[in-house]
């Protein structure tokens, strides 16, 4: 018997890789002499470097870069030969702006810019890049700025940066952007369709969760008319707003690919390679929904098992009551891993987490094994 364990991170109290090994652990008791295929997994957002680096034998990297409020912090990344895996917000994330300076006219993505760069000194040329989690609305200016591109104001100065900068832009020189980003390749793991600009614009739809007001608003999303405009990138490309406009950055400037990111970390990862001869497919996140359906990392792996008539078995920290509609998009069956009612802190801890996962898989293995005889 093969049995592939694909699991997402429980965030808050497990990662991918602890995930799969504590499934294992407790079907083992049942079925000792299996073959167990671990495979961490991730969607794009929080964990993607981990688990790809884990999944595919690389190695983690640390860097100092900028952060979006100009201050130093260490960056990670993941470095797989020539390719390296990424998360924006490693530089540029949310988490690192307390609340009370969330503000997007002075957050910036200079950091990611110098994360790019360190990762072509090592020698990549492949880049799978997750943009989920942005502080920032600059248009991605602040990365292209330390990539070389200079934005420049109507006497050839350089613009601040922070989308405050793009109320001076009246010039672009990309005369200096780094000659080795022409051997690149840019993977964008990017999930959500907006455009740059308008009413679905990455300043109207994500500018109120980093800090801004309804000014600050319809202000960027003017700056951004312009900057797209001397730009010359497609303003409504899908995707185009997402991060803050990081995803028009890429797209315009570094000839990025956004595509879904779970779609993109599965063929990547080549998971498709263990599920199809496997006899049992496990998957599962911290909580299944009715938005694990829309194109959450359990869902992408139930599709592959699927073109394969293989069974899916899902484990979760909680589930809900519209988690059914998972039994329709080829998870053939899910289990919450909680034993007893409990807080929610005990439930986050790392060492009951990963004891009621291994329990749980060991009893659902129980019953098969009764089937099985």
């Amino acid at each position: 018997m093969k049995i592939v364990i694909a699991i997402d991170s429980f965030k808050g109290s497990l990662s991918s890789v602890q995930a799969g090994r504590a499934a294992s652990e407790g079907i083992k008791k049942i079925y000792p002499d299996a073959k167990y295929v671990i495979c961490p997994i991730a969607d794009g957002g929080e964990g993607t470097v981990d688990a790809l680096t884990d999944g595919m034998g690389g190695k983690i990297e640390k860097v100092e870069v900028t952060g979006p409020l100009m201050e130093k912090v260490m960056a990670c990344y993941g470095v797989i030969g020539n390719t390296a895996v990424m998360e924006m917000a490693a530089a540029a994330g949310i988490t690192l702006v307390p609340d009370e300076k969330k503000n997007p006219l002075y957050t910036i993505t200079y950091g990611v810019g110098e994360m790019i760069k360190d990762a072509i000194k090592r020698g990549c040329r492949n880049f799978i890049m997750g943009i989920g989690g942005s502080a920032t609305n600059d248009g991605g200016v602040g990365m292209l700025t330390a990539l070389g591109v200079k934005f420049l104001d109507g006497d050839n100065k350089e613009i601040p940066l922070g989308a405050i900068g793009l109320k001076k832009l009246s010039k672009i020189d990309k005369s200096g952007l780094l000659p080795e980003l022409s051997e690149c390749t840019f993977n964008i793991a990017c999930d959500v369709t907006n455009p740059l600009c308008g009413d679905l614009g990455c300043s109207a739809i994500y500018g109120p969760q980093k800090g801004a007001t309804s000014e600050m608003i319809r202000d960027i999303d003017l700056w951004l008319e312009n900057y797209a405009a001397l730009s010359g990138g497609d303003k409504n490309a899908p995707g185009a707003g997402a991060a803050g406009g990081m995803g028009y950055a890429f797209m315009t400037y570094l000839g990025g690919k956004l595509q879904n990111g779970i779609e993109l970390i599965l063929r990547e990862t080549g998971i498709e390679n263990h599920i199809k001869d496997a006899d049992f497919v496990i998957t599962g996140e911290g909580r299944l929904d009715s938005q694990t359906v829309m194109g959450k990392a359990p869902i992408g792996v139930a599709k592959i098992a699927k073109k394969y008539g293989i069974p899916v078995i899902a484990f979760s920290g909680c589930v809900t009551k519209d988690a059914i509609s998972c039994n329709e998009h080829g998870i053939d069956a899910f289990f919450p891993i909680l034993r007893s009612v409990v807080s929610l802190e005990e439930a986050l801890d790392e060492d009951s987490a990963y004891t009621n996962l291994s329990d749980t898989a060991e009893q659902v293995f129980r019953i098969i094994s009764i089937y099985k005889k």
